[in-house]
């Protein structure tokens, strides 16, 4: 598997403050604790590109990343349960949909739902938003290493089913950070929509 060249670049709260840097970029948003930095440092095969914590709701800015000097990542707090107040995680909602609405580099959204779990009134309220709003995303089952293979079969089919009458929906992946399932094809997905070979 080939590492690929990535940098942090900037974090930040502020909308007038995200950095302009005419690459096409990729959001990776969902639930806290769903694994966004731990699935951000396996596509790039780096170990502390992202940080990791077992706090839920650790992530609490926007972090922008630059990969192969030819596109970007963003790394997006998580919406629901967070470690923090009601008010803070409002704050992040208000950022994170300002963000998805606004950033006109934003070419494909990186939706993550836990695999183990059937996919939550939050997530199914992102998806909506996003078809209403025609952004182009995929979704990516995280910790898929941490269920039986019949599970996760029987998973994928039903978030299949649940968009399969979306308009916007790319694709939907099985990841596991452990086995590196699903990067090749996620990788090969994101180089599609961002023009990147």
């Amino acid at each position: 598997m080939k590492q690929l060249n990535a940098e942090f670049v900037k974090s930040t709260e502020k909308v007038d403050q995200f950095p302009r840097l005419n690459l096409p970029e990729t959001a990776f948003v969902g639930r806290s604790n769903v694994g966004k930095s731990s699935l951000l440092n396996s596509i790039v095969l780096r170990k502390n590109l992202a940080h990791i914590s077992s706090t839920p709701g650790k992530t609490q800015q926007i972090n922008f990343f630059i990969v192969e000097n030819k596109w970007t990542f963003a790394d997006l707090p998580g919406f629901g349960y967070a470690k923090v107040s009601k008010d803070k995680r409002e704050e992040f909602k208000k950022m994170n949909f300002a963000y998805l609405e606004k950033r006109e580099e934003l070419k494909i959204v990186c939706v993550l739902i836990d695999s183990r779990h059937d996919p939550m009134e939050t997530d199914m309220a992102l998806i909506e938003w996003l078809e209403n709003h025609k952004r182009n995303y995929v979704i990516i089952l995280t910790k898929s290493d941490k269920i039986k293979p019949s599970q996760l079969l029987k998973r994928k089919e039903q978030v299949q089913n649940l968009v399969s009458q979306c308009s916007f929906c790319k694709a939907v992946v099985a990841y596991s950070i452990i086995s590196f399932a699903g990067r090749s094809e996620l990788i090969g997905i994101l180089k599609k929509m961002l023009t990147f070979a």
